[in-house]
């Protein structure tokens, strides 16, 4: 099975996509100032995605040590950890 989120992050997949579509551009009678052009949205636009994966895995890392517990869908007051000091 694929790994998507791995594949995703990968910056050697991304520059394969980019070098293809490169190739691809100048196959079909583009320029290379396209080419350019389209490879680098291509790599900035990998680097946004795996922006957001990475922290989406942070996050569902920390999501475990909130110290909310949810009981019957509802929080269980006695376990969460707010301040109450009014200064």
């Amino acid at each position: 099975m694929i790994d998507w989120k791995q594949k995703l992050t990968s910056r050697k997949f991304w520059a394969a996509i980019g070098q293809f579509v490169t190739m691809l551009i100048i196959a079909f009678g583009g320029n290379q100032e396209t080419a350019t052009q389209v490879t680098a949205l291509i790599m900035a636009g990998a680097a946004v995605i795996a922006y957001i994966i990475g922290e989406g895995l942070i996050d569902a890392a920390h999501a475990g040590e909130t110290g909310i517990v949810l009981v019957d869908g509802k929080e269980d007051e006695d376990d969460r950890t707010e301040d109450t000091n009014e200064d």
